[in-house]
């Protein structure tokens, strides 16, 4: 058992000592020259090793997503420690923070010091565990947390690391023992899997995503598996021992060296994708393009409807490259603990955008960046805040899905909330809270029991031209409450009561709402209006009207966001113009 204070020290053995590997040595996030010599060997020690529980689960079992509640989240002491600190700076405001380390009595003092921000005067809530591990890079060796019976008992569930690291690969056994929770494993043939949690990111309700990384090293050109898997073979393992009953897989990217999706995409809840965006035929772009429109075409979330998209910028690097010229920068490589998202940062020019887009989609959250490539550069490793975290769940989830009801012209019926709740003594009540002031009095409004975990709730109707803000709140049987979205009430699902008389199509054609930050010193996200789905062309003109670059070209993203990198254009005025059949609009920016 844990004791939560930063003086209680568990002292556990390392699991392998083999091939001379020392913890804390600050392995790179990609294997070294070095390592590949070593994946014979760990690999048939694989193949012989024990390995926490070898079977699939005997009850139906569900992967957490990461917006859940968190107990404890999980880092390696060792490379980067302004950025660890930073990290237990947020983090242990929101849950445990367990620090592995081989000097207790080092870190407590270096987060007692003045870098970085200055002491973290209270470190309550930090458990220092000496085990053995070998890098920084938790997320991708450490175990997902899995629910049996959806929110019964927790259990962590690890994957064969596709690293010759073995004190990294069995760190999860460490974990498991001091938590007392129970570890499944796909490390034993015929079960064994290869994976990495960097290229793995789940909905909570079955649906999960990865690159096409994962078919590779468990099929026969595979450098870890002791098992050749199809796709097939892989999902079937994936949905044993994870209850994940459809897994997207995406053609990697030509220019990512580790193909790990969390470079460049995010599930912000189980319907709304954030994505990186490239500029225009840059890097990665157009793959990833593929991807994602792949998705849009093909794919329904776990509501039966299509992925909402929101875009974000992927910054370039100070000299204005891309990969394969320049390190992958992505604001998409985040974290949720509790009430808090971990961000991480570049350069203030691109982090102003970054930060209002996760800001806008995540109200009520407490959004904290971490400067990532300056003095620390872990950016340069192809990695960041999400990559060297590991979140573990509560033992004692109290499940709320919802789909958030959209904009509706609707004056005259209540709009109905439907809400999929579970714990594992039952649910006791269920309530709606519902305002047109955020920042006034919620309503309350009891939400009927109709079976089958679902819960429903009327919002009265509204006059148009209102917005609604509202949330989710339940209670367990044995008292347990949670609320959904999780920072409720500040933050919440919303929508608006269109005014119908307003609807019909500006033929004075496409505006610009707004051009943000203006001035700029490079990026600019342009926002478009009374577009709809009509192609329109997004133009930067200088001073005498002539084209500097095209922006855009064709129908509008759904954010109805186009950005733009400016950083390599002289300081001057400049126009931005949107055109479509309908008509024109321009604005002015100013690049200084």
């Amino acid at each position: 058992m844990f004791l939560h204070s930063r003086r209680s020290l568990l002292f556990l053995l390392p699991v392998l000592l083999t091939f001379g590997a020392a913890a804390q040595d600050g392995l790179p996030h990609a294997m070294t020259p070095e390592e590949r010599e070593l994946i014979p060997a760990y690999k048939a020690s694989r193949a012989g090793a024990s390995r926490g529980i070898s079977v699939p689960p005997d009850q139906p079992v569900r992967t957490m997503a990461e917006w859940e509640e968190v107990q404890s989240v999980v880092i390696t002491w060792t490379s980067f420690p302004g950025i660890l600190k930073q990290i237990v700076r947020a983090a242990v405001l929101e849950c445990e923070v367990i620090i592995a380390c081989d000097d207790p009595n080092g870190v407590s003092a270096y987060l007692e010091g003045s870098d970085y921000g200055g002491p973290i005067t209270d470190l309550s809530n930090v458990t220092y565990l000496n085990a053995s591990f070998n890098s920084i890079w938790s997320r991708d060796y450490m175990a997902e947390t899995i629910y049996t019976n959806e929110v019964d008992s927790l259990f962590l569930l690890d994957w064969i690391y596709n690293r010759p690291r073995p004190l990294d690969d069995a760190l999860s056994d460490a974990i498991g023992a001091a938590k007392n929770i129970g570890v499944y494993s796909t490390t034993q043939a015929p079960y064994d899997l290869v994976h990495t949690g960097g290229n793995f990111m789940c909905d909570g309700a079955g649906t999960a995503f990865s690159s096409e990384l994962v078919l590779d090293e468990n099929g026969p050109n595979g450098s870890f598996n002791q098992t050749v898997r199809t796709s097939a073979g892989v999902d079937d393992i994936m949905q044993q021992f994870m209850g994940i009953d459809h897994y997207i897989k995406m053609p990697t990217l030509p220019y990512d060296g580790i193909h790990h999706i969390d470079m460049h995409m995010k599930l912000l809840d189980e319907e709304t994708l954030l994505v990186g965006e490239f500029p225009v035929g840059l890097s990665d772009g157009p793959q990833l393009e593929m991807n994602i429109q792949a998705i849009m075409a093909n794919e329904v979330s776990t509501f039966g409807e299509a992925y909402k998209l929101v875009r974000v910028p992927m910054p370039s690097s100070t000299g204005g490259n891309y990969p394969p010229s320049a390190s992958y920068r992505t604001f998409a490589n985040n974290i949720f603990l509790n009430g808090t998202v971990l961000v991480p940062l570049y350069r203030a020019e691109y982090d102003t955008v970054g930060l209002r887009i996760l800001q806008e989609n995540l109200p009520g959250y407490n959004i904290v960046g971490i400067d990532c490539d300056s003095e620390q550069n872990i950016i340069q490793q192809s990695g960041a805040i999400h990559c060297i975290t590991k979140a573990i769940g509560v033992s004692d989830p109290l499940l709320i899905r919802h789909q958030p009801l959209a904009d509706t012209y609707n004056t005259l019926n209540d709009y109905t909330v439907e809400a999929y709740v579970r714990h594992r003594s039952g649910i006791a009540a269920a309530t709606l809270y519902w305002s047109t002031d955020p920042n006034g009095l919620f309503n309350t409004v009891a939400m009927v029991n109709t079976g089958n975990g679902l819960w429903q709730g009327g919002i009265p109707a509204q006059n148009a031209d209102t917005e609604v803000y509202y949330y989710v709140q339940a209670e367990a049987n044995n008292g347990k409450v949670q609320v959904r979205p999780i920072v409720a009430p500040n933050g919440w699902w919303h929508f608006r009561v269109l005014d119908i008389a307003a609807s019909v199509p500006d033929r004075a054609g496409p505006s610009i709402m707004e051009v943000f930050p203006n001035p700029t010193a490079s990026l600019v996200a342009i926002t478009v209006g009374g577009a709809a789905d009509s192609p329109v062309t997004v133009t930067l003109l200088d001073a005498l009207g002539r084209t500097v670059m095209v922006l855009h070209n064709g129908p509008l993203h759904q954010d109805h966001r186009v950005f733009a990198d400016l950083s390599g254009l002289p300081s001057a005025p400049y126009m931005v113009e949107v055109r479509s059949e309908q008509g024109r609009s321009t604005m002015r920016v100013l690049k200084n």
